[in-house]
């Protein structure tokens, strides 16, 4: 299989770098970053030459090699991913995005999801939207554990990992060692994310589990230490921003059918934990995903 990076960064380059130990032929990739074009897409994948360059765009790439599939990593929304990967779709390459509100996008964007459905039946594309959080672990693996189960009355996912050991633009995006008032501010105009994708893990879940969903909430909020934090290297002291807590529910007949909790915390303890009440009910937990990897 053919495949292509559109975007490498720390992801992307993680991306091309599992990709070529799992034997896919890789052909090239894309970054608008100056100092990326040209350079050839192994080395910046750290295993060494394969001979194939990054360019400067998706367009100059689709008229020097063939692709199968190209694996997007580059932005969290929907709208800006889509401008991106436009012509590969429309060409009939397939796509596999990291962008968190593809995994679910007819709750923020249902009709950029008519759009997306429609060009890519025309053309034989697939289109998918992947990740360990939205994508697996707060969605699929929960959907996964009700196998078992006769009924299902609700779901209870919840996730928290030490912010330190994600890399430096997580660790922006949550937020980490900013003033608290300054961040929440940024945090409020948009200019900071914090977690992205919860709603759409929530009604991925109620999709599948064919859930009424009678209303969806979901809110954010920026933990402040009350105390000097320290973890891999990075140290947070009291009043400075230590992570994010963010939380989802949906509802259905009067009652919370899916609750998500994502906490990225420094020096937070690792796990992911999923309860299922139910016919049986079952409880899971775990000692933590690598992020980066899981993605």
């Amino acid at each position: 299989m053919r495949v292509a990076i559109l975007g490498l960064g720390d992801i992307g380059r993680l991306v091309a770098r599992c990709a070529l130990k799992r034997g896919y032929s890789v052909v090239g990739g894309v970054d608008i970053d100056p100092a990326k074009i040209g350079a050839d897409v192994g080395e910046l994948a750290g295993v060494g030459r394969i001979g194939k360059q990054v360019y400067g765009s998706l367009e100059d790439l689709m008229k020097n090699e063939d692709i199968d599939v190209l694996f997007q990593s580059t932005t969290s929304y929907l709208d800006q991913a889509y401008k991106q990967f436009k012509p590969a779709v429309e060409n009939g390459i397939s796509i596999v995005s990291t962008c968190e509100t593809l995994v679910y996008p007819y709750y923020r964007y249902p009709e950029l999801a008519a759009e997306i459905d429609r060009v890519a039946r025309h053309s034989g594309a697939a289109v998918l939207g992947a990740g360990i959080n939205p994508g697996y672990l707060l969605d699929v693996l929960p959907v996964f554990m009700t196998a078992p189960c006769i009924s299902v009355e609700s779901i209870v996912a919840v996730r928290q990992l030490d912010a330190a050991k994600r890399r430096p633009p997580f660790r922006k995006k949550v937020g980490v060692g900013m003033r608290l008032e300054e961040y929440s501010e940024k945090l409020r105009r948009g200019e900071y994310t914090g977690h992205v994708g919860m709603a759409e893990s929530a009604l991925l879940i109620a999709k599948a589990l064919r859930i009424r969903v009678d209303g969806v909430e979901e809110d954010q909020v920026p933990v402040a230490a009350d105390r000097t934090f320290e973890s891999a290297g990075i140290t947070v002291r009291p009043g400075e921003v230590r992570g994010v807590e963010s939380r989802c529910v949906v509802r259905s007949a009067g009652r919370e059918a899916v609750r998500l909790e994502f906490k990225a915390l420094v020096g937070a303890e690792e796990y992911e934990e999923v309860t299922i009440r139910g016919e049986p009910s079952i409880t899971w937990r775990s000692s933590g995903t690598p992020g980066d990897l899981g993605t």
